[in-house]
């Protein structure tokens, strides 16, 4: 079994060290940013608006037509929040120094713009199950987008071991070690209690997800960032100082610690990039699952509110994380993850610091789970149909009790293994697809906002939406060779 472990962490060095997974990701996400002329910066109160111009947290019931918008960024947000958000961050800065916290503000930058083409695609390439209700995801524009049925197969697969299995195995194990550390509360009796709730959420189906989801991220999130906060107000006169150190930290991690961390830039960079990447899931392939079925008028709008949810997930949550802990100078002991965000939280709240972080931790990781069954349940459509949906809640269930108590090292590198295996198909296609990405945003903002007739409506046939698609570009190819011959 060790030798097991070695080999997928020696297999993980590379795939998400410096010359695979990161510059992919990355240069995916420079790639689209320039391809749609910097959208997260031109758009952002466009999206902003969209997404909390209306926002309730008791929205129309998601049935057979989809979730509302918000209901879809939600479930995208619930996980993305995650262990990373609490945990990842911690590690990174122990690993890289303060500075990394600066290189995964670079990389989300990029990434919004990745996330946003993942969401536009989502929606249009989204069909109807056997069932008539609406799904959709990589696996559907991979196999009807660049016509590769066995590459869809093989994502739908990775995803469904990655996150299904492995990766929830992973979120029950991080909230009995906590709760057991906080409370003194068996894991056994933690693991009861998640799998008792998850299996009432799974059985209520798409509805009661996104009932979940509305509901009880916007009180997570706000929760957690208001206790950051309080504790950023109690040490204000350290938020400037630990703003220097983050930014000296990105290019000179030894003048930013004073030598204590010994990283250097490779580190900050590397530690920073991977971290936050695998925190906001840009160009992994997961939360498209989520935005397919948002009921919008535009594809492109859902595209917005996709790269909100990042912005929420790393420039909000992830960076309260990595404040409390530079303000309140945790960072020079010898701590790394959850236990150095505890550190953190304990100085700034004292003891009861502890137990905010191990309940804070319970609802990240939770939503987390409901989030990453949610997208595997959609591949097990796509690959079985819904015949065995109910089936593999039972084995999502059975795997949920045994990480809450079973703490192997093997199953948190085969997650992080099989999340980066799954970002290669997905990139694949989003990168194939990117002319059609162009386009669709060159018709939300050429037509839809300018109350023309848009090529991309909210019609649910795909077949409909690629007919006008290529309707649309033989008339332009046509109206080309016409004014040529004059």
């Amino acid at each position: 079994m060790d030798q097991l472990t070695l080999i997928v962490r020696d297999i993980n060095s590379i795939l998400w060290g410096p010359w695979c997974l990161i510059p992919i990701l990355v240069g995916t996400g420079i790639f689209f940013t320039f391809k749609l002329r910097f959208i997260q910066v031109r758009q952002f109160g466009r999206a902003f608006k969209h997404v909390f111009g209306a926002f309730s947290i008791n929205g129309a019931k998601a049935g057979k037509h989809g979730m509302s918008s918000f209901q879809s960024l939600a479930t995208a947000v619930a996980a993305q929040v995650g262990t990373g958000n609490l945990a990842g961050v911690a590690t990174a800065m122990a690993m890289g120094g303060p500075g990394a916290i600066f290189w995964m503000w670079l990389a989300a930058f990029f990434g919004m713009a990745t996330i946003c083409a993942e969401a536009i695609l989502a929606q249009l390439y989204r069909t109807r199950d056997e069932t008539g209700h609406i799904t959709g995801g990589p696996a559907y524009y991979i196999s009807a987008g660049l016509g590769s049925k066995p590459l869809a197969m093989l994502f739908s697969f990775l995803i469904i071991i990655a996150l299904g299995f492995v990766g929830n195995m992973v979120q029950a194990n991080s909230i009995s070690t906590a709760f057991e550390s906080a409370f003194h509360i068996p894991t056994w009796v933690s693991g009861l209690f998640i799998i008792l709730i998850a299996g009432f959420i799974f059985i209520g189906g798409v509805k009661r997800i996104a009932s979940f989801a509305e509901k009880m991220v916007p009180l997570m999130a706000s929760v957690y960032v208001l206790g950051s906060l309080y504790i950023v107000v109690t040490c204000i006169d350290m938020l400037i100082p630990a703003l220097e150190q983050v930014f000296v930290g990105a290019f000179n991690p030894s003048a930013a610690t004073g030598g204590v961390i010994g990283a250097s830039v490779k580190e900050a960079i590397r530690y920073g990039v991977a971290r936050g990447l695998f925190s906001n899931e840009a160009g992994m392939g997961s939360t498209p699952h989520a935005h397919a079925i948002a009921r919008v008028r535009h594809p492109a709008e859902q595209g917005l509110a996709a790269f909100i949810g990042l912005f929420v997930d790393t420039f909000v949550v992830l960076n309260a994380t990595a404040i409390v802990i530079l303000v309140t100078g945790s960072l020079d002991g010898e701590a790394t993850g959850i236990v150095l965000t505890q550190n953190a939280f304990i100085k700034g709240m004292g003891e009861a610091g502890s137990g905010f972080v191990a309940v804070c931790l319970f609802f990240a990781a939770f939503t987390t789970i409901i989030g990453w069954y949610f997208f595997a349940e959609q591949n097990v459509k796509y690959l079985f149909g819904n015949k065995v949906v109910n089936g593999f809640s039972v084995i999502v269930l059975c795997f949920l009790m045994l990480g809450s108590f079973l703490k192997v090292d093997l199953v948190w590198e085969l997650a992080d293994m099989f999340n980066g295996l799954m970002v290669i198909p997905n990139i694949i296609a989003v990168i194939g697809l990117y002319k059609l990405v162009g386009r669709a945003v060159q018709d939300f903002e050429g037509n839809y906002l300018q109350n023309k007739r848009p090529l991309f409506g909210p019609s649910d046939s795909l077949t409909g939406r690629l007919a006008r698609i290529q309707s649309n570009f033989r008339r332009r190819k046509k109206d080309r060779k016409a004014s040529l011959g004059n």
